[in-house]
């Protein structure tokens, strides 16, 4: 006898991608604030380490997410894409990872290039535009975890 069925062990891969995106996020954007009232070398060492963090922890679990999320509608009977629920779960789930892809990793970059180059105020604001935009993605997270748990138009 199996210890779980197919479908349980994509719920558990699901909700640790999701589990890792919005707490991952949570505490880079509370590092972020935490950052912008330090000094300009803090400010360069942080955004320095966005590189690596970003595609090492960040990237993966977005793509988990979608990939899980649409085995496990696939996977079931009582799931279709035509719900509106997993629907609004996909548009809000495309909005943050476009957001994070186009807007985020700009952002991130120009910071890091500015630091580098001893530009301590465009740093700053450009890490203030990322930490803002790390508030964006949070909520459409925040959005679709209450739209992945009650199911509107179920």
């Amino acid at each position: 006898m199996p210890l779980a069925a197919l479908y349980d062990w994509l719920l558990l891969g699901h909700i640790l991608a999701a589990m890792v995106w919005l707490g991952g996020t949570v505490v880079l954007s509370a590092f972020a604030t935490r950052t912008l009232r330090g000094d300009a070398g803090e400010i360069a060492r942080f955004v320095g380490s966005l590189r690596i963090i970003g595609p090492i922890v960040l990237a993966p679990a977005p793509i988990l997410l979608i990939g899980l999320g649409s085995w496990l509608v696939a996977d079931s009977t009582s799931w279709d894409f035509d719900q509106t629920w997993v629907q609004v779960a996909f548009g809000l789930f495309v909005l943050a990872l476009l957001y994070g892809a186009a807007l985020q990793s700009r952002a991130a970059i120009s910071a890091e290039r500015a630091a580098k180059a001893g530009d301590a105020d465009t740093a700053r604001r450009r890490l203030v535009r990322w930490t803002g935009g790390t508030r964006v993605i949070l909520v459409l997270l925040v959005v679709a975890t209450w739209d992945m748990v009650l199911k509107p138009g179920l």
